[in-house]
């Protein structure tokens, strides 16, 4: 399979004629008046570019070909706009898995998973000073095979790092931000803690994703338990397996896991009720929206000359003309 056509280059009146990769679709009613009982598609078409809006104003042919999110289609089409770029789709089909090069539909880290690796070792060998909690994460981090799976892994399916690999970068980059927190409040926050908590906030997304699917699917559990829980429940049972752990230490740990997400109606159990917490899910956060920031900037300009387009979880389009690095300095007249 080749492909000619990628997200980024698509423009108004484009018309379309490539594979892309379904990462969500929703079937709409039509009112009652135009078309009672039928229904159309709204999807969310990627490749390793980025994503575009997609609407099938056939539903039935979605229904017939049993289409769901991680399926790779081919449209013809054109581009049209509708609060940004859209794709209407005229006809498709579906991929045969044989034909899928999975490398032109999953982005990876622009760093190295080694290399990121060995910075993640020396935050443990070289920060990390309270024993118990060192032993906490080696118990994860030195099976090799976890941590090759760790080093691959995404961390969502679509809002920030949703790449190969991102993961572990947002993993270090929330070590990051908590260490300058580290700086700022060197009596209030505790540096074992607080970096092993950075280390271990999204363990649990290793089995909320399914690795094998081309759209970083959800699992089953992932659906009805989440990662929260289930990275507490990773966590607990190495801490079930060192003796000698304390108690204090363990419960703060727990409930900086619990509350990282930050408030309930972002999917957080608890909110931070200890400053160790709140800091985690500030870094946290940081990491994501800047992500989020970085990629609206890489995927550039959108029907509006100067500013991308419409970004759903941002709630805004972001302005394209503030000065970047390494821009020359030109002297006020």
């Amino acid at each position: 399979m080749k492909k000619s056509q990628f997200v980024k280059d698509l423009k108004l009146g484009d018309a379309v004629d490539s594979p892309f990769l379904i990462l969500e679709m929703k079937f709409y009613k039509f009112s009652q008046q135009k078309r009672p009982g039928e229904k159309f598609v709204r999807l969310l078409l990627a490749d390793n570019s980025g994503t575009i809006k997609s609407i099938l104003w056939n539903g039935s042919l979605a229904e017939d070909l049993s289409l769901s999110p991680g399926t790779v289609i081919n449209v013809r089409g054109e581009v049209g706009e509708y609060n940004g770029l859209q794709v209407t789709v005229n006809s498709l089909e579906i991929l045969p898995e044989e034909q899928v090069n999975r490398r032109y539909f999953q982005n990876c880290s622009a760093r190295e998973p080694k290399d990121m690796l060995n910075q993640l070792s020396r935050v443990m060998d070289q920060e990390i000073t309270h024993p118990k909690l060192r032993l906490l994460l080696y118990s994860f981090f030195k099976d090799k095979d976890f941590a090759r799976v760790f080093a691959m892994a995404p961390a969502a399916r679509k809002v920030h790092h949703n790449y190969l690999g991102g993961l572990l970068e947002h993993t270090l980059e929330v070590a990051e931000h908590c260490r300058t927190m580290l700086k700022l409040y060197p009596r209030r926050l505790h540096p074992s803690l607080l970096l092993t908590g950075a280390i271990l906030h999204d363990i649990g997304k290793l089995k909320e994703y399914d690795l094998q699917s081309l759209a970083f699917n959800l699992t089953d559990r992932g659906k009805l338990v989440g990662h929260i829980c289930m990275g507490l429940e990773m966590v607990q049972e190495k801490l079930n397996g060192l003796e000698g752990f304390p108690g204090d230490i363990r419960l703060e740990l727990e409930h900086m896991l619990l509350s990282h997400h930050g408030e309930k109606e972002w999917g957080a159990p608890e909110v931070p009720k200890t400053l160790n917490a709140y800091a985690l899910f500030h870094a946290d956060l940081v990491s994501a929206r800047l992500n989020q920031f970085s990629g609206l900037l890489e995927k550039g300009q959108g029907v509006e000359p100067g500013w991308s387009e419409w970004d759903r979880l941002l709630a805004r389009s972001i302005y394209l003309e503030s000065p970047q690095p390494g821009a020359p300095v030109q002297a006020e007249d």
